[in-house]
């Protein structure tokens, strides 16, 4: 049994969502492994991992649409609000859509499906400097 580790850095753009899957994939291939599973971190409260279609745009909007309804901004909804009025919002998106994520490593392969990629999912409206925990244990 190998393990690898890593810290990938994504730059975001404010909400929305990053596509990771080049990056994750890359150094998954870098490692030179077979079988095995992939495990990643997302090291923040206030953005997060998802697996998503890959092809139409359109889903991406949806989901932003989504999570604008169901954890809206709105000062008077929450008390915490030291960073603004997306800093609550934000927190409770990223415990609906969770922070790690496992994919399986079969045949040296990632094995997503023909339209699923990698995601970070940013819930600020700023630019960050987002950090994810890249575990892989394998042969």
């Amino acid at each position: 049994m190998r393990q690898a580790t890593t810290i990938l850095t994504v730059d975001t753009h404010g909400q929305g969502l990053t596509d990771i899957t080049r990056s994750v994939t890359a150094w998954v291939r870098e490692q030179a492994m077979d079988e095995g599973l992939l495990t990643l971190f997302c090291r923040h409260t206030s953005a997060s991992l998802i697996i998503q279609e890959n092809a139409a745009p359109e889903v991406r909007t949806d989901i932003l649409a989504y999570f604008a309804r169901i954890a809206p901004e709105d000062r008077h909804a929450y008390a915490h609000d030291d960073e603004g009025p997306d800093d609550m919002p934000a927190h409770l998106r990223a415990i609906l859509t969770g922070v790690h994520l496992s994919v399986p490593l079969i045949g040296g392969r990632l094995a997503l499906g023909t339209w699923q990629g990698i995601y970070l999912f940013e819930h600020r409206r700023a630019r960050h400097r987002r950090q994810i925990a890249i575990h892989m244990a394998g042969l």
